[in-house]
């Protein structure tokens, strides 16, 4: 792997494979009476991040801590950024502090990699989100969830390849969208978009997935969809007629639900809106991995944590040794 995680581009098949597979091991660790691993004992992690964040930055922690790191928190509500400080200088503040890595969350497209790439901190940088540009641990969680319920849990080693997934939505401002079309293509999936055309991007001809304006006719064949929100923060206009109009032409509901395989499973990146993108019926079936999802979170982000941080081979021997004592 690379020093930083900016991108889920930047992850080759292999790289991505060795990130689920290690996951697959870390969340052995969940099930066990104390949940830690002392691997990154002694380092200090600062999660940064400039955008309110609940899910990313508690699950962030979470593992962090599980791999029993140091970790301080920086919110920028209420710091020395609310005052006007800058990003250069942030983190030549965090340098002279001596932390070992940063997992920045930035509005601000191309934050992270500017960060990693400046000089002003030398130490590896993960992208928790970054304006509509990527958030690539969230790529690599709904990946590791699709492995699991669709490959199955002996998936190890295995990738995408042939998979059918639909993500469905508000496109144009999803950096969740971005990250996931990028890994999923890598990992051989056939990926579809559905969105009405003002949320469809320019240019998105040149991405590795097909584009679709209806969302009935691709369900039959979706092994997985994934809704996305509408994300009205980052909207300066009007992209559609109402949000009746919306949830009746792009919204799942339990009817357009029963037209997918048997198999096929729901997906949300969270935070779910009711009733308009997604039904509760929906949300709440055995079909909808939301939960999953955030469970996965963590051992995904521990995963990517341990080999940035802890070393480039699977972390098998080393759960398993663990295990032993």
């Amino acid at each position: 792997m690379k020093r930083h995680l900016i991108s889920a581009a930047d992850l080759s098949r292999d790289d991505a494979v060795l990130i689920l597979d290690t996951a697959e091991e870390m969340a052995r660790v969940a099930d066990r009476p104390i949940k830690k691993l002392p691997t990154l004992r002694g380092l200090t992690i600062c999660n940064l991040f400039f955008e309110d964040s609940t899910r990313t930055r508690i699950s962030f922690e979470a593992a962090e801590k599980r791999l029993s790191a140091d970790v301080i928190n920086f919110v920028a509500k209420g710091s020395s950024v609310s005052k006007g400080e800058s990003l250069k200088d942030t983190a030549q503040t965090l340098a002279a502090m001596g932390i070992d890595a940063v997992v920045i969350r930035h509005s601000a497209s191309g934050a992270p990699y500017r960060l990693a790439t400046s000089g002003w901190i030398d130490v590896p940088v993960i992208n928790a989100g970054d304006g509509t540009h990527q958030h690539p641990t969230q790529a690599l969680l709904d990946a590791f969830t699709m492995r699991r319920r669709l490959v199955g849990p002996d998936a190890l080693g295995q990738d995408l390849a042939g998979k059918r997934i639909t993500l469905v939505g508000d496109v144009l401002h999803s950096r969740v969208a971005r990250s996931n079309v990028d890994l999923l293509h890598t990992l051989g999936a056939e990926v579809t978009l559905v969105a009405p055309p003002t949320l469809v991007p320019i240019g998105v001809e040149t991405w590795p997935c097909e584009v679709s304006y209806s969302l009935d006719e691709v369900l039959p064949k979706s092994d997985a969809v994934m809704m996305l929100r509408v994300q009205r923060e980052r909207m300066n206009a009007a992209f559609f007629p109402t949000e009746r109009e919306y949830s009746r032409r792009y919204g799942l509901d339990g009817e357009r639900m029963a037209k997918m395989p048997a198999h096929g499973i729901v997906m949300h990146p969270g935070p779910m809106v009711r009733g308009m993108e997604i039904t509760a019926e929906v949300a709440d079936s055995d079909r909808c991995t939301v939960v999953e999802q955030v469970a996965n979170g963590v051992s995904i982000r521990m995963a990517v944590l341990y080999l940035l941080l802890g070393g480039n081979e699977s972390a098998v021997s080393h759960a398993r040794t663990e295990e032993s004592k």
